[in-house]
């Protein structure tokens, strides 16, 4: 069995990412997690430019993917932030729907070891659009849950860098040497 080669390695990268960003994806749909939901779709079309360009011997994509990474990383470190509350940040704002609605992270009721209980509106709340729910005995709360898949993406993203770094570097040096020839 070869060794497999930066270009084999990418592939294989951006295949789990676009695994990654896909589950992601299913559980923001879930929430109605919209912001999220519009940097997952991007992510995507631009892992998959990033595996097209790594198949076809094109470097320009490369560099877009590599480009993205950039601002991935960006954007995940701004979620673990708004999770963790970190810096005025909360995690009770409609912030990641845009203020379109009062709907929150999937996580936030459906976690493992969650038990979620619907409380009956009182009189005075039978006007409100809202069920009141209550979650307890989680064995990991929602925002952790939220973090670990950011975090997932944070790694992800920064080895697919070094690696498209690589595979642009090998395809210029490919280009120069049958330049000269």
């Amino acid at each position: 069995m070869g060794c497999c080669t930066g270009r084999c390695s990418l592939v294989c990268l951006c295949a789990l990412q676009l695994l990654s960003a896909l589950e992601r994806q299913i559980f923001d749909f879930l929430g109605f997690q919209w912001a999220p939901i519009l940097g997952n779709f991007l992510h995507i079309i631009v892992v998959i430019l990033g595996l097209f360009g790594t198949i076809q011997y094109r470097p320009r994509y490369i560099m877009v993917y590599t480009v993205w990474t950039a601002l991935w990383v960006t954007w995940n470190v701004f979620i673990i932030c708004f999770y963790l509350e970190v810096g005025g940040l909360s995690k009770d704002t409609d912030l990641m729907t845009f203020n379109i609605s009062v709907h929150r992270s999937w996580w936030r009721e459906h976690g493992p070891g969650c038990v979620r209980r619907v409380l009956p509106p009182s009189a005075h709340d039978m006007m409100d659009d809202y069920t009141y729910v209550s979650v307890t005995g989680c064995v990991v709360d929602f925002q952790y849950l939220e973090v670990i898949h950011s975090a997932v993406q944070i790694l992800l993203s920064l080895v697919g860098f070094v690696y498209a770094c690589y595979v642009i570097s090998i395809s210029m040096e490919e280009e120069d040497t049958c330049r000269n020839k």
